[in-house]
């Protein structure tokens, strides 16, 4: 029989962490690689919220226009094959198109939320799950891209939260919304 380091704690068994995950999303040690990750990520989703910005199709007067343009490439390609899911092209056709105007200002602001979040390292996991979320968003409209990496990236980073903005905004943020940081330890 093997012996294991786990322990009982009321009527839960507690499972410590191995090692490399200790590493990785529970110490400051690992901040500088989340950095890394985290301003390339903010970069590619900043510089294309502020290139969104100038366009009079995602902004202005004709907003909604790039929306509508992504969206009926992504309704075609449901019906020409299997790259874009039924239901998914169902919610494109019913609820975004009639809204254009409003999910045209909602990717826009929302790059520039995302990549300022996670270039500041201020509430770095947020940000990260939500550009998470307009990754699968494209992924699912079957646009690839840098997609899947950013998803990829992104996913690492809301696992990484507590140590990903160590070298950020979130080194004082998050303590001040409850977060259990323990400087001593570190």
């Amino acid at each position: 029989m093997m012996a294991t380091n786990n322990f009982k704690s009321g009527n839960e068994i507690v499972i410590p962490e191995n090692p490399l995950s200790m590493y990785l999303f529970n110490s400051t040690r690992s901040a500088w690689i989340w950095l890394i990750i985290r301003l390339y990520v903010g970069y590619v989703w900043l510089s294309s919220g502020i290139g969104k910005v100038g366009n009079d199709a995602w902004i202005g007067e004709n907003a909604g226009a790039a929306i509508q343009g992504f969206v009926g490439g992504a309704i075609e390609k449901s019906a020409a094959g299997p790259d874009v899911s039924g239901w998914y092209a169902t919610f494109l056709e019913q609820i975004v198109l009639p809204n254009a105007t409003v999910f045209s200002y909602l990717v826009v602001f929302g790059e520039i939320a995302v990549g300022l979040g996670l270039i500041l390292g201020l509430l770095t996991g947020i940000a990260a799950f939500f550009g998470s979320i307009m990754n699968v968003a494209f992924l699912f409209a079957g646009t690839l891209s840098a997609n899947p990496l950013l998803f990829i990236l992104a996913t690492w980073l809301v696992l990484a939260w507590k140590v990903a903005g160590w070298y950020g905004l979130d080194r004082w943020a998050l303590p001040k919304l409850g977060t259990p940081w323990n400087t001593s330890k570190f």
